[in-house]
């Protein structure tokens, strides 16, 4: 993973503890592990997706909001990076 990979990583971690409502810390999953099992509810993943708009000035189109793109920490970060260059 790059430097800046890691960043985001961090930074997606950060707001998933702030705003996923997780039954885990958010620090501890794997970038696998899927946020839906770990308790992020439909309503969280909005106000996550709003937070990752506000973080790194970004806007996911209606084709990328799916349970899917907000699946995992890993999905997440591949979302920013495509929609961040």
């Amino acid at each position: 993973m790059t430097h800046q990979q890691l960043e985001r990583t961090e930074t997606i971690r950060r707001i998933l503890a702030e705003h996923g409502r997780l039954n885990a810390d958010a620090s501890a999953i794997d970038d696998g592990t899927d946020l839906h099992q770990a308790g992020m509810t439909s309503h969280a993943s909005v106000n996550v997706m709003l937070a990752l708009e506000a973080e790194f000035d970004i806007e996911f189109p209606d084709a990328m909001l799916t349970r899917a793109v907000f699946s995992s920490i890993a999905m997440i970060r591949s979302a920013v990076e495509t929609l961040a260059g």
